[in-house]
């Protein structure tokens, strides 16, 4: 028994190791649909806007370039992990507005509806939101970025202007 403890502890530190894989692999399926989609769509408007007011979405003209410019910034950002939690939501709302006009109508049943790619991608950028962008990400830089100014701050206010980690070796 007590081997299998330490199989299941050796295989949970070999998971922790790679826990940055799955967001990561997450935010580069997104924005590989998300940024020639939306880059498609920018570079053949009117098409689009005809294709919007055939769907019946309101203002189309208005609509059409907006859906456009959230699928080609919102992928790229997500793709680098800048503001993944946040842009994740727009994205969400597209495929939702996707699935209601031009997928739903096309359906028999509605568990027909779990073998759509546009579901799929809500399922990973509700992923996205939840977990957030992962440690390989601009998001992570920049929280990094700011925590080791704010503690060069914190460190300057006291008077002690080494660098943290000296401060860190010369406490312990």
């Amino acid at each position: 028994m007590e081997r299998l403890r330490t199989q299941w502890r050796t295989m949970l530190a070999v998971l922790r190791r790679i826990d940055w894989a799955p967001p990561l692999l997450a935010r580069l399926i997104i924005g590989a649909i998300f940024i020639p989609t939306g880059w498609g769509k920018l570079h053949n408007l009117p098409d689009i806007v005809n294709f919007f007011r055939e769907l019946g979405i309101p203002y189309p003209e208005l609509q059409a370039p907006f859906a456009s410019a959230v699928e080609l910034v919102g992928g790229t950002l997500v793709l680098v992990g800048l503001g993944t939690r946040l842009l994740s939501i727009p994205l969400i709302v597209t495929m939702i507005v996707a699935i209601k006009t031009a997928v739903w109508p096309q359906l028999d049943t509605a568990r027909d509806l779990f073998g759509k790619e546009e579901l799929h991608y809500i399922a990973l950028l509700l992923y996205l939101v939840v977990s957030g962008p992962g440690a390989v990400s601009l998001d992570a830089l920049v929280k990094r970025l700011l925590e080791s100014r704010s503690a060069g701050v914190r460190a300057g206010a006291r008077g002690d202007l080494r660098e943290p980690a000296t401060r860190a070796a010369l406490s312990a």
